[in-house]
């Protein structure tokens, strides 16, 4: 792992590509693999999660929140290094600086992004959205990305819908006691999109074969975090590593916030389409660690 601190930012190094892309799914663990990949010390992250470049390009309305994103991600590295009462290093303020500049998300400024990865680091884009992505995005990335292998993380449909819904809530500062804010939610159509494995994953396996594209089911980082990053790094060409906090839960919720079970059957119905393509394409084993 190379820290913030441990980090050249004014190393001469060349724009590049990322290496290995985490594309999904929301609410599935990618921050907990973005995590526990950036201990590694063959992998390189940038300083925040989430670059975005494809999901800019070809879904307009990511679009409209990005900026906030970058902002915020600037925000809480400066939080970072002010509550070790230490100064960010220019290098570090120099490279934001340029980052957050205009024009972002060209395809010189992606590369821009993983310059200060150390020579023969791999280097990592864990962006969910990017599953999401239409057909001629997924296109572009096949054309873009020529020897890059990426990561698709699978929750169970309602398991992910209902965490998803948490999050909302807990954005929102609200813990309902009715079901009735629960079912005000249901017909958000973002509540659906992200977990479209039906349409994404054909969409993803049509351009990538297995040596490329690793899909694994969220249920694992539970049950057996060590086994789930050992089959990546042996997909990644990676060396073992000892991660440290394999069982720490990232993003939970308050444990009171519970979704009543009406809601869960409500969506367990609308969401049988994904249920019954995952039995269908994927190995029962498979689905049986999905959550």
């Amino acid at each position: 792992m190379t820290t913030e601190r441990e980090t050249d930012w004014n190393a001469p190094g060349k724009p590049r590509k990322p290496t290995i892309l985490g594309i999904g799914a929301q609410k599935a663990g990618t921050t907990w693999l973005s995590q526990m990949l950036s201990q590694h010390p063959k992998v390189w992250t940038p300083p925040f999660k989430e670059v975005q470049l494809f999901s800019h390009r070809f879904v307009e309305e990511h679009r409209q929140w990005l900026p906030w994103h970058f902002r915020r991600a600037r925000q809480n590295i400066e939080k970072r290094w002010a509550a070790r009462g230490e100064p960010m290093p220019q290098g570090l303020t120099d490279y934001l600086d340029d980052i957050t500049a205009e024009p972002m998300f060209t395809d010189d400024w992606y590369k821009r992004i993983f310059a200060p990865a150390p020579r023969g680091n791999e280097t990592l884009d864990i962006s969910p959205e990017y599953s999401t992505i239409p057909d001629e995005g997924v296109d572009f990335v096949r054309d873009f990305l020529p020897r890059t292998r990426f990561i698709y993380l699978i929750r169970q449909p309602v398991d992910r819908v209902i965490s998803q819904m948490k999050m909302h809530m807990t954005r929102k500062k609200q813990n309902p006691r009715t079901a009735q804010p629960w079912l005000d939610l249901l017909d958000d159509p973002a509540l659906y999109n992200r977990g479209n494995y039906a349409e994404y994953v054909p969409r993803w396996q049509s351009r990538f074969g297995p040596d490329r594209l690793l899909i694994l089911p969220f249920g694992r980082i539970a049950t057996d975090p060590a086994g789930l990053l050992a089959e990546i790094e042996t997909f990644l060409d990676l060396p073992p590593f000892e991660y440290v906090g394999l069982h720490r839960k990232v993003f939970a919720a308050p444990e009171e916030l519970s979704a009543p079970g009406e809601v869960r059957d409500i969506l367990r119905e609308r969401l049988k389409s994904q249920f019954d393509f995952l039995e269908a394409n994927l190995p029962a084993e498979f689905c049986k660690q999905l959550r």
